[in-house]
């Protein structure tokens, strides 16, 4: 990997000239470097396009993470959100007291269970849904444009068996580790 990938800093919106240097580094440098740093790049590019968007309204990236969890189903604790978000607790801490602070949750403990804090959208945080989806869907479209929808399928399916090796392979180190000791 050359020292100009590992110099870049991500920003929320690079200039076409990085791009150009990026693009050029996995097209002529090394076409067949690992596919977890194209990969990497690939989610780093996404990830900037939708925080660009999600900037004009004033939703961080981080806060996104947690919307769409909450979306789906709120009434998580904070351990919960944390395991299905990929994060570690003071990470969801942090987010939730902005969000609070926001005025998108609320944190409330339920009746029988005083230990555990349990969170809530708000009626503005769940609005967030309408306006927060379509641009993560126009990211979507973006990156997919030119692309032809079977390669796109074959994409997902390729990603998808990776995830599941991936996983497979930790749940087997794990249990090889427990036996181990």
């Amino acid at each position: 990997m050359s020292s100009l990938r590992h110099a870049r800093q991500p920003t929320a919106k690079p200039p076409q000239g990085d791009t150009d240097v990026i693009l050029r580094h996995w097209r002529e440098a090394v076409p067949n470097d690992r596919l977890a740093h194209l990969v990497k790049d690939a989610i780093r590019a996404l990830l900037r396009a939708l925080q660009a968007r999600l900037a004009e309204h004033s939703v961080s990236l981080g806060h996104w993470t947690f919307l769409r969890i909450l979306w789906e189903k709120d009434g998580f604790t904070q351990r919960e959100l944390s395991e299905q978000a990929g994060v570690m607790e003071p990470t969801t801490f942090s987010a939730l007291k902005g969000m609070e602070k926001l005025g998108y949750v609320r944190r409330q403990q339920k009746p029988g269970n005083r230990k555990k804090m349990f969170v809530f959208l708000t009626p503005k945080g769940r609005a967030l849904k309408d306006k927060l989806v379509p641009l993560a869907e126009e990211v979507n479209a973006v990156a997919a444009r030119g692309v032809r929808a079977a390669d796109i399928a074959t994409t997902r399916a390729t990603l998808l068996a990776i995830i599941e090796n991936l996983a497979r392979d930790e749940a087997s180190s794990v249990r090889a580790r427990k036996r181990a000791r």
